[in-house]
Formats: structure tokens, C-alpha cells, sequence
């Protein structure tokens, strides 16, 4: 009766009925439940953005430490003459080691592949001084020279000695176009040798003169230039046997300390690839370890 009074005295408009109290409070349940899972999905949001943001900053310093590493490879092929490069050059013929430096002039041509594929097998990096005439009939071999880790220096562009030695300038001129060749070969255009051999080598001949006069010009554009103290004899004669070029390894080698070896890679140096192996060999036997100028220019 009490209970009956107490709502006698509640408003007609504010009387709620038992299906009606129900079903606030179901609403109520619901909106609840319904704040509850939105506060859980949030929370999953927000530490699904927490875990991406964390993923995302990972990526990006992994991504960076790839890029640092790729420049930092990028950087050690591309020669860089400083003075202790300059120092090394003008000791180049001397050593308390016995090293030795395979080089080849006058590439590419098509017995460079070949030569390429001796010094993989046999985990060899030589010095190819190319022609820049011949880079730009055979720039994907230069390419694989780089891509192997050999090092690629400068003969200049036509190996033709009237036109070479004009002048000091024309050897520059030379130097320079070649070396453009060789960047668009590579696909590197920070990419310098600074590192020149004269056709003919640098002593005496004809053009002496102009040639010493060139030495000056190239020093002073930061180029070194380098000859050779040993050599297989291919350029000796028209027609040398693999035992010709056995001997004159033999013979020039000796018992010298630090060999620069001159060989070629031109397109008549068939017998200079048939060779290899043996001159290889030879110099194992002898105690040699084996070199290029990326150990030099520095």
C-alpha cells in the first residue's frame, strides 16, 4: 500500500511500466557494452598504430643502415688519390712483401670475358688500363670489370701516337675522354682512376719529350701514371707461344720483390689467355700475392 502511494505521488508522465523499466534497461546494457567494445577497439587501434609507428621506424633506420652500407661500397670503388696514394705510387717497385699487380692494356675486346672469368675462378682482381675507343664498343664489359672488383685505369682513347702525343693537352684531352667513357659505362659519374699509363710507357721513344711535358699536366690534375718493371711479352712479337710468354715472366719477374706485370687484353692476345693460368700459377709458386691499384690509389 505504501509502495502504491509513493507512486500515486509520481507524475502520470514519469510512470514507467515493467516492459518499459526492461527495456531501459537493456539500453543501458547496450550502451554500456557498446562504450566498453569502443574503449577495446580504440585501445587495439591505438596500439596497432603504436606497433605500426614502431615498424615503420624500424623499416626506415634498417633502410637507412642499407643505404649507408651501399654508399659506403659505393664510395671504396671509387678511387681516390690522396698523399698516401701518391706515396704508394712512388714506392710502387718496392715492397717488404712479394705482391704482385696483373694489368692488361689495350681492352676490352671479346678475350676480356675470358680473362675475366681466369681471375674469378681463381679469386684474382687485376688492373685493366683501357682504350677508351674500345669502351665504347664494349662498355658491358667494362661494366663487369667493376661490377668484379677489378680496377679500371686509363690508357686514353686511341692508342694512336700522332694524335696522343700532339701536344701535352692532347694527353689530358685523352685522359679525360676516356674516363667520361668508362663513367657512362659503369653508370658512375664520380668515378676516376687517377691513374694513367702512357701507350709506349713513359721512357724515351720519339715523343720523350711530350710525354714528360704530359707527366707534369697530369700531376697537376691529380694523375698519377704508372709503367711496369716485368712483363709476358706479348707485344714482342706477332705470333708468341704460350712457352714464349712462360719465359718472359720467367726472365723478367726474377727475383724482384714487387712486380707490376704488363700484359694485354686486345683483340689479337689470344695466347695471352691461354697463358694466364700458367703465369698464375708460376707466380703462386713463387710466393706472390696478388694485387690491384684500388690496394694503392688510396
Amino acid at each position: 500500500m505504501k509502495e502504491e502511494k509513493n507512486m500515486s505521488l509520481v507524475p502520470a508522465k514519469f510512470r514507467f511500466t515493467t516492459k518499459e523499466k526492461t527495456l531501459m534497461i537493456v539500453i543501458i546494457v547496450l550502451m554500456i557494452v557498446g562504450i566498453v567494445v569502443t574503449w577495446i577497439n580504440c585501445a587495439k587501434i591505438m596500439k596497432a598504430n603504436a606497433e605500426y609507428k614502431l615498424a615503420y621506424q624500424q623499416y626506415q633506420e634498417a633502410l637507412a643502415k642499407e643505404q649507408e652500407e651501399l654508399e659506403k661500397k659505393r664510395q671504396e670503388k671509387l678511387p681516390k688519390l690522396t698523399e698516401v696514394g701518391i706515396e704508394n705510387m712512388n714506392h710502387i717497385y718496392s715492397s717488404d712483401t712479394k705482391r704482385v699487380f696483373l694489368t692488361f692494356d689495350d681492352g676490352p675486346s671479346s678475350n676480356t670475358n675470358q680473362i675475366l672469368d681466369i681471375l674469378n675462378e681463381r679469386g684474382i682482381k687485376a688492373t685493366f688500363f683501357v682504350l677508351g675507343s674500345n669502351v665504347e664498343k664494349k662498355p658491358e664489359v667494362v661494366k663487369r670489370m667493376y661490377d668484379e672488383g677489378h680496377f679500371i685505369a686509363n690508357h686514353g682513347y686511341s692508342h694512336v701516337y700522332e694524335a696522343i702525343y700532339q701536344s701535352p693537352q692532347a694527353v689530358l684531352d685523352e685522359y679525360n675522354k676516356c674516363n667520361q667513357l668508362v663513367r657512362e659505362a659503369i653508370g658512375e659519374q664520380e668515378y676516376n682512376s687517377h691513374l694513367f699509363r702512357f701507350p709506349g710507357g713513359l721512357a724515351g721513344g720519339k715523343y720523350a719529350d711530350i710525354k714528360n711535358q704530359a707527366n707534369d699536366l697530369l700531376s697537376q690534375n691529380n694523375i698519377v701514371h704508372v709503367d711496369w718493371n716485368a712483363l709476358n711479352g706479348d707485344s714482342e712479337t706477332t705470333s708468341p707461344t704460350i712457352e714464349y710468354e712462360m719465359q718472359r715472366i720467367q726472365e723478367t719477374v726474377g727475383d724482384k720483390q714487387s712486380v707490376v706485370i704488363l700484359m694485354h687484353d686486345a683483340q689479337a692476345k689470344k695466347v695471352t689467355v691461354e697463358a694466364l693460368p700458367g703465369i698464375i700459377d708460376y707466380l703462386k709458386g713463387q710466393g706472390y700475392e696478388f694485387k690491384n691499384f684500388y690496394e694503392i690509389i688510396k
